[in-house]
């Protein structure tokens, strides 16, 4: 088994973005950014692009990338979790992990070259076994339709957009193609519904080729997923320890409480091994076969639970404080929430999971439909 612990240079990329995110989006500033209407915070995405390299960070060498891995991506996922960072990275390593699959040279080094951000037109709550046929493909070619729920896209970015034939970049900025903003529950990651009216396309991928590069694209972000949730499970565990210490309650700390220490020790304990199967997750996403998608329907039906319960302990724990706009433990709760029906919620991977290892769902043993799947 390859060793889940943090090397050195992945310590190392942590505290670079660790150390910009304090400087460039304290909490502070993020819970100011919500209300300031602005979806992204854009001179912290160019920060960490142009500083850290993020968008480059998957990409092989050879299509001018930093030719790193998974595991490097996850760490960075950590630190934006723990900072509820609103930047649209995590979209970003999904797109770059579809033209990665599909062979997508050309756009690959535009990504890492910082020149495009690139975003797949997807709902954010679209599991990796989704169909894809919202979006149609007209003469040209051109493509209408729309999809809705969609996350981290910038503007003026480029658009894969999934077909039920093919795969196909599309300019954001093109007029033949409109961006709503919906009411998201976490307002540091904004959605959108993306409608095509015979928009502008050119095909990346036909056929098997753009469903596997989809597939994969989406196992990625299931898997890669957990580890932003860890960072959120982290921060939520670590700030509340640190507030149970110094407030006192019949002249004694809260924290010296036998249910108080219960409550926390037992989320300490979740977020251990949270950690282990993120860490798994992201290792497995070179692997052929199904070890990518185990680790990832693993990761999710686990870290998202994880991320709520260490959330709601945080804001309970914090007693009327936590209930507060001025204090930014809704921030992580919204956060946590929202992530926990992403790619697909925690029920639809443990199915996923009795499919993958032939073990038949709840419900399904005789022919009952299972309602995460519809199968």
């Amino acid at each position: 088994m390859t060793d889940l612990l943090y090397d050195s240079d992945e310590e190392a990329l942590r505290g670079s973005v660790r150390a910009l995110l304090a400087a460039h989006a304290p909490w502070q500033r993020v819970l100011a950014a919500v209300d300031s209407g602005e979806p992204y915070d854009a001179a912290l995405w160019r920060r960490l692009v142009d500083q850290v390299g993020v968008t480059g960070l998957a990409v092989p060498a050879e299509h001018g990338g930093a030719g790193a891995g998974y595991r490097e991506v996850a760490v960075v996922l950590e630190e934006l979790g723990r900072a509820v960072a609103p930047v649209p990275f995590l979209g970003a390593v999904v797109a770059t992990r579809a033209l990665l699959a599909c062979d997508g040279s050309a756009l690959l080094r535009q990504v890492a070259a910082a020149e495009r951000d690139v975003a797949l037109a997807v709902g954010f709550a679209t599991a990796p076994d989704a169909a894809f046929d919202a979006v149609t493909v007209g003469p040209g070619p051109t493509l209408s339709g729309r999809v809705v729920g969609v996350a981290d896209t910038a503007p003026g970015g480029l658009l894969l957009v999934p077909t039920g034939d093919g795969l196909y970049a599309v300019d954001a900025a093109e007029p033949a193609v409109r961006t709503n903003p919906v009411v998201s529950l976490d307002a540091t990651r904004p959605l959108v519904d993306i409608e095509f009216t015979a928009a502008p396309a050119r095909r990346v991928a036909a056929g098997e080729v753009a469903a596997t590069a989809v597939t994969a694209a989406l196992t990625a972000g299931a898997a890669l997923l957990a580890s932003e949730q860890l960072g959120v499970a982290q921060w939520c565990l670590d700030t509340t320890v640190a507030y149970v210490r110094q407030r006192h309650q019949f002249g004694r700390p809260v924290g010296s409480f036998q249910a108080v220490k219960h409550r926390l020790a037992d989320l300490w304990v979740e977020l251990t091994e949270a950690r282990a199967v993120a860490r798994h997750a992201a290792d497995r996403l070179g692997d052929t076969g199904t070890e990518a998608a185990l680790a990832a329907a693993l990761a999710q039906a686990y870290c998202g639970p994880v991320a709520v319960r260490a959330a709601e302990v945080c804001v309970q724990l914090h007693g009327g404080l936590g209930f507060t706009w001025e204090h930014p433990a809704h921030l992580y709760l919204k956060r946590a929430k929202s992530t926990a029906i992403a790619f697909g919620t925690a029920d639809r991977h443990r199915a996923a999971l009795a499919r993958l290892v032939d073990l038949p769902a709840p419900g399904t043993a005789d022919g009952v439909t299972d309602r995460c799947t519809g199968r």
